[in-house]
């Protein structure tokens, strides 16, 4: 069986900027082939990709479409459906010129959407369909979320309903496509993430300080945010919730890196951080690469916070906890994950927590191994060797 891991588009891989989906792409491609997979991962062109070993195939769009940003404006929608298209075309080449079966991993509703519309009858016998459901909405209750993916999830509804492995992140939304999609349980698997274990580890203390000093914040405590920078993430909600504390603890700060997708957003953020005479300890930091630069600012932090509204699994938490920096959750995480996090659900639970020096003790940061990338493609590749059956 041939394995081909499908880019989305949506950036290049390997992901220059903090794209989770890509990483995802991306490291599963890399431990299939270190596993000895016959593993390719076919993924939008780009004369600007970085340096990599990746058995990579490029569907070809016109550069301008290859290159524009990842704002989600009407060309971005425009690029999706564009690469998307192209994407069928190549797969059916690719496939048409294999004698292997072929299992087809896609991981975004536009690609396999498409696919399934323009793949050749002819070879549809040789094909196998995995799907991977990303997208964060499933992880809400149905009464919130019920009108919304009627109207705007159509493709993914019917992505999940033709893949032979549709595998989700979480319980929530294995229940949202068998109560309300009438989906066949057997044909839906849970995962989970992974992350790269020697990109993010922990520093040595030697290593934090010199960071620290690096960026001038040797007498610091650190409360660190991931993710773009957006209502969803919000970034503004732990702000708030950190206000009081942060007046009263003038050596705390609140560090937060990630594109910027809500320009107002973040201007709402400055503005109250402004009012409230915290601006000088709210610090926004940019765009981080995932990787070492990220790792660094992992491990000169205290804690991560991670006050997201909604999230299917959260690849944040476990990088955090595998560069050894405990973290902080506004609710309890809906995968499987036994230690290494605290859930406030007031400002009091969170003062407190921030005020328990135990709290900083990483010894009780628990055995990342099982989230391995190599770990977690030994998990898929079982699940697509057996065909699915349980």
């Amino acid at each position: 069986m041939k394995i081909i891991e499908i880019g989305t588009g949506y950036t290049s891989i390997p992901a220059k900027m903090g794209a989770a989906t890509e990483i995802v792409v991306e490291e599963l491609t890399k431990a299939f082939v270190s596993l000895g997979k016959n593993v390719e991962l076919v993924d939008i062109s780009d004369n600007n990709r970085l340096s990599n070993q990746l058995p990579i195939t490029e569907v070809k769009i016109p550069q301008f479409f290859s290159s524009t940003d990842v704002k989600l404006g009407i060309v971005h929608k425009l690029k999706r459906v564009i690469y998307s298209i192209a994407l069928a075309k190549k797969l059916n080449k690719i496939i048409k010129n294999e004698n292997d079966e072929v299992l087809l991993h896609f991981h975004n509703q536009y690609n396999l959407y498409f696919f399934l519309k323009l793949l050749n009858k002819s070879i549809k016998n040789k094909v196998k369909i995995a799907y991977t459901v990303h997208s964060y909405i499933w992880a809400g209750e149905w009464e919130d979320i019920k009108s919304i993916v009627k109207k705007r999830y159509f493709q993914e509804i019917c992505c999940v309903r033709n893949a032979d492995y549709v595998l989700v992140l979480n319980d929530i939304t294995k229940d949202h496509f068998t109560k309300h999609f009438g989906i066949n349980e057997t044909n839906i698997f849970k995962v989970i993430n992974g992350v790269n274990t020697k990109t993010y580890h922990q520093l040595t203390a030697g290593e934090i300080d010199s960071q620290k000093t690096e960026l001038g914040l040797e007498s610091k405590h650190i409360i660190f945010q991931v993710g773009s920078v957006c209502d969803r993430k919000n970034q503004l909600g732990a702000v708030k919730m950190l206000c009081e504390y942060l007046k009263k603890h003038k050596d705390t700060i609140y560090m937060y890196a990630g594109g910027i997708i809500d320009p107002d957003y973040q201007q709402e953020i400055i503005n109250y951080s402004k009012s409230n005479n915290i601006h000088e300890q709210v610090i926004y930091v940019g765009e981080l690469c995932p990787g070492y630069q990220l790792n660094k600012y992992y491990n000169i932090a205290d804690f991560t916070i991670f006050p997201s509204r909604l999230e299917s699994f959260g690849l944040v938490i476990i990088e955090s906890l595998s560069a050894g920096t405990p973290v902080l959750l506004l609710e309890t995480p809906i995968f499987d994950l036994n230690t290494g996090y605290r859930v406030f659900e007031s400002e009091s639970d969170l003062y407190s927590i921030l005020d328990e020096k135990a709290m900083n003790n990483k010894d009780f940061i628990p055995n990342i191994e099982k989230y391995s990338w190599e770990s977690v493609a030994r998990d898929h590749i079982g699940l697509f060797e057996s065909k699915g059956d349980n």
